[in-house]
């Protein structure tokens, strides 16, 4: 079984996927840019569907969700919060890619009793600095820029490729409908504002980042699975290697190939990676349903 779902968050109307009706849950969180729960996470979601309960969320001003919210990973985590809670269940495993990486691990270090296992890619979060990232900032500094950008980028496939080639191992590579996918988000009104702002608040001009767990590390108490791009231009390598050897209990795959966006660059081997390390499908917790029924209507009130 697959479909949608949508669910009120402190006045946020979030999104989501849904795949699977048995087996552990696991949640899916996208990163930034030109992206939602479909662009990065498609092939995941199919992969999963026949063992786990899957969740893929569209993040506020991505996909198809709305909502005013403070762009930074502290109030997307806000938001995964308000998610987790209209679940079921008692703990989920988290999966993150980019800032939704950021994101799930900042989730984590707070609640590690509601998380079963983290899995990061190429994830944010994970170092202090990403001068590659400059380039989007200044894009964005300039009125009407980002905009008329993104009609550039969209005007063919080739000019898809073009922009994507600072973002995987190679552009020229990428399937076909990968570059549609990509396309059609760039041609969406309004699809790069909650980037824009996310950028204003996370990065400076010097490549600081304003969301660094790296001392956080040693006290991550749930199994974490990272994998990361060899060729990622974005995000460090060394990030995740680094935080492998910081983690009580981690594990590194590292995909040849392969750029920042390993889950549609490489889907059938981070697929392969992913299945492998999450938890045995015939130990999954029977969902426990509030009064209120099915998952995904509304948030629990918080007084």
């Amino acid at each position: 079984m697959s479909g949608t779902g949508v669910a009120t968050i402190d006045g946020c109307r979030v999104a989501y996927r849904r795949a699977g009706t048995d087996g552990p849950p696991v949640v899916l969180c996208h990163g930034a840019g030109i992206d939602d729960a479909t662009v990065s996470w498609q092939h995941a979601i199919d992969a999963l569907a026949d063992d786990y309960r899957v969740y893929a969320i569209d993040w506020p001003e991505y996909g198809d969700s709305t909502g005013d919210v403070t762009h930074t990973v502290d109030g997307y985590i806000d938001v995964l919060e308000g998610f987790l809670e209209t679940l079921p269940f008692d703990r989920v495993t988290l999966a993150g890619i980019s800032m939704g990486g950021g994101v799930a691990l900042g989730y984590t270090l707070a609640n590690p009793d509601r998380v079963e296992g983290l899995a990061l890619i190429d994830s944010y979060g994970l170092g202090d600095r990403l001068p590659s990232a400059l380039q989007w900032k200044v894009l964005s500094r300039f009125p009407g820029a980002t905009e008329f950008g993104k009609i550039a980028a969209s005007a063919s496939t080739r000019s898809v490729r073009l922009v994507l080639d600072s973002l995987v191992a190679d552009a020229d590579a990428l399937p076909a409908p990968f570059v549609a996918d990509v396309r059609e988000k760039l041609q969406e009104p309004g699809s790069i504002q909650a980037f824009k702002q996310f950028q204003d608040n996370e990065l400076s001009f010097n490549g600081r980042v304003a969301t660094n767990y790296v001392d956080d590390l040693e006290t991550l108490s749930v199994p974490t699975l990272l994998v990361h791009g060899r060729q990622d231009p974005l995000v460090p390598l060394e990030w995740s290697q680094r935080a492998a050897g910081r983690i009580p209990e981690a594990d590194l795959e590292i995909i040849e190939d392969c750029g920042h966006w390993t889950p549609r660059e490489r889907p059938d081997r981070f697929n392969e990676v992913l299945e492998s390390w999450l938890p045995d499908p015939r130990h999954a917790p029977e969902p426990q349903y509030t009064k209120e029924g099915m998952p995904g209507v509304t948030r629990a009130s918080g007084d």
